[in-house]
């Protein structure tokens, strides 16, 4: 088992306590991630988990798939495919098709923008998520490869925490 599942797991924890705040009132509103509304990025943090449990069985999950319409209970819908992430991880034998950092970048730079557009303190996010993400996207995310998925990485603020660090470092406005 990868040493980081137990990261990768408070990950998947504190993204869900994020999403429990998703309402119908505050769907609307921008996210630091421009291209998706509060919504539209909680559809995407949902569909999350069960994308990367499909990678790592093996398959191809398609990521543009129409996420689960829903307008309340993201929290707990999250938390379904987060649990079945969680337990193929602690049942793998071997090495995984997808390594547990990516899994948490992806998830930590997510938590952070929706954290962000919901006026969630920053603080009870889990600082060791944030250093990890950050170490494995500067080991492998190399310029080229930003496309549309990051801007290019700003100057973090001076005193920054591991999130801002993060947030800067994935191209966002801080």
């Amino acid at each position: 088992m990868d040493a980081l599942v137990p990261v990768l797991v408070n990950a998947l924890d504190q993204a869900g306590d994020v999403l429990d705040h998703v309402h119908a009132d505050n769907v609307d509103a921008p996210t630091p991630c421009t291209d998706w509304n509060v919504g539209a990025l909680a559809a995407h943090l949902v569909a999350t988990p069960g994308n990367f449990l499909t990678m790592m069985r093996g398959e191809q999950p398609d990521w543009s798939a129409p996420p689960p319409e829903l307008s309340e209970g993201w929290g707990g819908e999250f938390r379904t495919h987060a649990d079945d992430l969680a337990h193929h991880w602690h049942e793998l034998d071997g090495d995984p098709p997808v390594p547990a950092g990516m899994q948490v970048a992806e998830l930590a730079v997510h938590t952070w923008d929706l954290a962000t557009a919901l006026g969630r303190p920053i603080g009870e996010l889990d600082p060791e998520v944030a250093r990890v993400a950050v170490d494995f996207l500067r080991a492998s995310l190399k310029p080229e490869m930003r496309g549309e998925v990051f801007d290019a990485e700003r100057p973090a603020p001076p005193g920054a925490g591991p999130y801002e660090e993060l947030a800067a470092f994935a191209g966002r406005e801080l």
